[in-house]
């Protein structure tokens, strides 16, 4: 195996391979794996990756050792070569002992939906809370996994899965990196009790608060820029705004209002990032539990409204008991 640090510092985009497993399980949920791979398509895109060729393989549950079968692992490996790919990115989630064994056998650097998605956050979060956010849900992925991350923990120079807490973090020990969490969350409590105070105010002010709701890239910044003029960023890409923007809004009747513009709360964050990035969807959540009105928007595109809808009928009673 030729030794490769992977050093994306040129400037060139890097080149993948996308790959989906379908498996019985899937298939008994009624889940469209066409259509979760045209997501992570757009996912790739969003995060700076050309997307070269994609492929889906069907088993009745996942090889723990290759995930996606070792002759299935061979044939990806043949695709790379003949296409220049130097990532592949999974559309399931992997464990520490598949991505060191791919890795291996492949030659490539190996990224799982939820590292990807994760990836797109550090480079879209600008606020202190938010990159605080994004940096504990990053080193709370990444502590279970250092020993499947041999070839990622040596790779020099930039690239997804490399952006966030930076390759100097990546390189700790648990010890320290225990240390960093703990260090986060103190942070994060500081924020979140400033924050506390702001929502107080407006609740004894009076205001009445209304949020924006729905999946992500389904038009959320577009009608709060719509409704308020706000300078936000409206863009086609998934997740294109990370941290909610709220604008005072005055209706017809001359009543002011308060609208938020909330992050995505749905399918990808639920099902992909689960407990990895719980504390990533504590602001806009308490956003929502403290609004009078929720606004639900629906993308209506092939799969997108019903999954919408789905994840939306399971996430609003919870919302709502918190």
């Amino acid at each position: 195996m030729r030794e490769s640090s992977y050093d994306t510092g040129t400037g060139e985009r890097e080149k993948a391979l996308l790959v989906s497993l379908v498996t019985d399980e899937v298939k008994r949920s009624g889940a469209d794996p066409q259509h979760s791979m045209e997501e992570l398509v757009s996912l790739a895109e969003t995060a700076g990756v050309d997307v070269v060729e994609t492929m889906m393989q069907q088993r009745e549950v996942p090889d723990s050792r290759w995930f996606i079968g070792k002759g299935k692992a061979q044939e990806l490996k043949e695709l790379a070569e003949q296409t220049g790919a130097t990532t592949a990115i999974f559309d399931q989630q992997l464990s520490g002992a598949q991505v060191r064994n791919l890795e291996e056998a492949l030659d490539l650097k190996i990224i799982d939906r939820t590292q990807l998605i994760l990836d797109i956050f550090a480079g879209r979060a600008k606020t202190r809370e938010g990159i605080l956010q994004v940096e504990l849900a990053q080193l709370s992925y990444l502590l279970p996994r250092l020993s499947g991350h041999g070839v990622n923990l040596s790779r020099l120079g930039g690239g997804i899965g490399t952006r966030g807490p930076g390759e100097t973090k990546l390189e700790m020990d648990r010890r320290h990196i225990r240390n960093r969490i703990n260090e986060l969350k103190r942070q994060l409590e500081s924020v979140t009790q400033h924050r506390k105070l702001h929502r107080e105010r407006r609740r004894k002010a009076g205001v009445f608060q209304i949020a924006l709701v729905g999946y992500t890239n389904a038009g959320k910044s577009t009608l709060l820029r719509q409704l308020t003029a706000a300078d936000v960023l409206v863009e086609n890409k998934l997740f294109a705004t990370l941290d909610p923007t709220s604008r005072s809004l005055i209706l017809p009747s001359g009543k002011e209002v308060m609208i938020t513009d909330t992050v995505a709360s749905f399918k990808i964050c639920r099902t992909t990032l689960s407990r990895h990035s719980a504390q990533r969807w504590r602001k806009p959540t308490r956003r929502i539990c403290c609004s009078m009105l929720w606004i639900l928007l629906l993308r209506c595109g092939r799969g997108s409204r019903r999954w919408s809808s789905k994840c939306w009928k399971s996430w609003a009673p919870a919302v709502h008991r918190s």
